[in-house]
Formats: structure tokens, C-alpha cells, sequence
């Protein structure tokens, strides 16, 4: 059984979303899916995507979260990934600004979806990142937030 005691990170942050995109390609990022109410844990025992046997145990001042890497290693990474995915809705305001926005999106290597005019945005860190890389678009107007 793999022990793991710490978070390297979330996947969400620059330097470890391109680690993790490269081990991505070799098929070398396994993932643990926890339910909401198991996130809070600090000590736990779940089973990797891959079937890794894993022993989650964390020190009280550390939370587990989406996007939370516990192992980064050359060969593979272990992610957590809640069972619920967070959202971030944003409709633009026009078409070009639809296609900036999804050029931007693209670029920064976010998961996203489409529903009903609005770009889904899929929450792998704490929703501040993505607002902060999404100023220059909420503050002069191409882009809004919009209820999920």
C-alpha cells in the first residue's frame, strides 16, 4: 500500500498542469475519486483509478481538495478528483469575444464544456485562480459570470 502524506500541489497550477499533461500522454496520472464529505479527511484508504492501493494520511492543517496532487513523481502522478465537479459558468458578450475567451481557455489548458451559449469552465483549484486569469474579461465586459 502507497502512503502518502503530503500535496505536492493542484493540478490546476501552471507548472504542475504541464508535468501533468506530459504523464498524461503516457497514460501515468491516476486519479482517486473521493465524495464531498470525504475531502475534509485527513486519514484515509481509497483505491487509484490504476488500482494503487493508497493510505491517505495528512497532517490536520492540510485539506484535501479538487485537483490535489498527492504524488508527482517521474513516471506518475496521483490526483484527487471530487466525485462532484464544480463549474465556473461564463457567457460572453458577443462572438468574438466568445472566441478570445475559448482561445484563452484553451491555452491555459482548462477542461471545458459548452451549455446553452455559456463556456463551462471545469474547477480544478480554488475558483479565485480561474477568476484571477479571467480579469481582463470580467472587468471590461467580454465576459461574465453566470449562474451555474
Amino acid at each position: 500500500m502507497l502512503k502518502l502524506t503530503a500535496i505536492t500541489g493542484l493540478a490546476g497550477e501552471p507548472v504542475l498542469r504541464e508535468r501533468l499533461h506530459a504523464l498524461e500522454h503516457d497514460d501515468a496520472v491516476e486519479t482517486i475519486v473521493l465524495e464531498p464529505r470525504d475531502m475534509a479527511r485527513h486519514r484515509l484508504r481509497a483505491t487509484t483509478d490504476k488500482g494503487t492501493a493508497c493510505a491517505i494520511a495528512l497532517p490536520r492543517d492540510i485539506t484535501l481538495e479538487d485537483g490535489a496532487v498527492l504524488l508527482l513523481e517521474g513516471d506518475r502522478a496521483i490526483v484527487v478528483r471530487s466525485a462532484v465537479q464544480r463549474w465556473l459558468a461564463l457567457e460572453p458578450r458577443d462572438a468574438a469575444s466568445a472566441l478570445e475567451l475559448g482561445y484563452h481557455a484553451g491555452n491555459l489548458h482548462w477542461r471545458v464544456h459548452f451549455e446553452h451559449g455559456r463556456l463551462m469552465v471545469a474547477l480544478e483549484g480554488p475558483e479565485a485562480t480561474y477568476l484571477e486569469r479571467l480579469t481582463g474579461f470580467l472587468e471590461d465586459g467580454r465576459a461574465r459570470r453566470a449562474d451555474g
